[in-house]
């Protein structure tokens, strides 16, 4: 029997739905987008029937409520889908025919979503966290601006410490005074809501004992520990540790066009992944920073050995990053505590 593929570009307010059969549109759907009237829609379509749409806000409460309503569901990587945008006419309806077309074909890349409503939540706070970090940056930032125009600079105590802030702002005047009287209240929200969400993560990351053990890693702490857990969620989505390492944006891609004067393939470049969560690849590397800088730890210790052999600083930092993510990898497909002796099976020497 043909498989009904069923392309769906989804907005806030109104859902396009098109269905393909047998390499044809054979029906289109305009309706609101909620769970009731997209159920109402999909179980009038003849069976078997595959859905798909784009990565977006609403997609993982659409999958959470759809894929029940269909044999099977995919939520795709929009960035891969540059054929919708860049071939021809371009509107909803057109869009949701299109990714009916790529569904049938195999060209969608699936985005990963998690059946747990638990680690769902813990990602959405770990994402929320953060956000309010790089808010308090910004905050900080546009404090440290406002002063150098008067050739001043807070004391570092002053962030937090009420009493210290109080003694720097006694010494100030005139319109920096006023100015700072604007500002200080927003750096005080944005470092409460930090604390928030870091008692939130806290009290979420107890329900996963892998999270305590990656802090017995060097370089890695709660927040990078409950960060990668977030965001990685289950160490059997990856086959290999190449498929990791790309992921988390230390991974290597090989990029090779054309030929030499003299008719030769060109060697291949490596270079890091590009497209990545910035979140995970922060973490990764920010741990393996850490390490490194602690000293007197087997990853430190890489470190240098690689420098001596010849690799730059960022070649070996990188290095580093692959093989502590290889070793935290291989303790969450086992569950146990941090185990020097993994350091000598990963394999993660590349």
């Amino acid at each position: 029997m043909p498989v009904s593929y069923i392309g769906a570009d989804v907005d806030s307010k109104m859902t396009d739905l098109a269905v393909e059969r047998g390499q044809k549109i054979v029906e289109r759907y305009r309706v609101p987008t909620t769970v009731p009237a997209l159920r109402e829609v999909l179980g009038g379509i003849r069976r078997p029937r595959q859905l798909a749409f784009e990565e977006g806000p609403l997609a993982h409460w659409l999958w959470r409520n759809l894929r029940q309503e269909v044999d099977r569901l995919v939520v795709c990587d929009p960035r891969r889908n540059a054929y919708i945008a860049r071939d021809g006419d371009k509107d909803d309806p057109i869009d949701a025919g299109k990714l009916a077309e790529l569904l049938r074909g195999g060209f969608l890349r699936e985005v990963y979503h998690s059946s747990d409503d638990r680690q769902t939540l813990l990602k959405r706070w770990v994402g929320l966290y953060h956000d309010r970090v790089g808010e308090l940056t910004r905050q900080i930032n546009k404090v440290r601006g406002c002063c150098r125009h008067y050739g001043l600079r807070p004391g570092s105590a002053s962030w937090r410490d009420a009493q210290a802030r109080a003694e720097w702002m006694a010494e100030v005047e005139g319109d920096l005074r006023e100015q700072l009287g604007v500002l200080w209240p927003g750096l005080d929200t944005t470092l409460h809501q930090v604390e928030q969400c870091r008692r939130w993560l806290r009290r979420l990351g107890k329900a996963y004992p892998i999270i305590t053990h990656w802090q017995a890693l060097p370089g890695v702490g709660p927040i990078r520990a409950t960060t990668l857990y977030a965001y990685l969620d289950t160490p059997w989505r990856f086959r290999t540790p190449e498929k990791l390492w790309k992921y988390c944006g230390v991974g290597l891609e090989r990029a090779s066009s054309g030929k030499d004067r003299w008719g030769r393939p060109k060697v291949g470049l490596l270079q890091l992944a590009w497209q990545v969560n910035k979140r995970l690849k922060n973490a990764v590397v920010g741990a393996a920073v850490s390490a490194i800088e602690q000293g007197a730890n087997p990853f430190a210790a890489r470190y240098e050995a690689l420098c001596r052999k010849g690799l730059t600083p960022a070649n070996a930092r990188h290095t580093v990053a692959r093989k502590l993510l290889t070793v935290m990898w291989g303790m969450w497909k086992t569950n146990r505590p941090f185990n020097p002796a993994l350091l000598e099976r990963t394999g993660a020497e590349r």
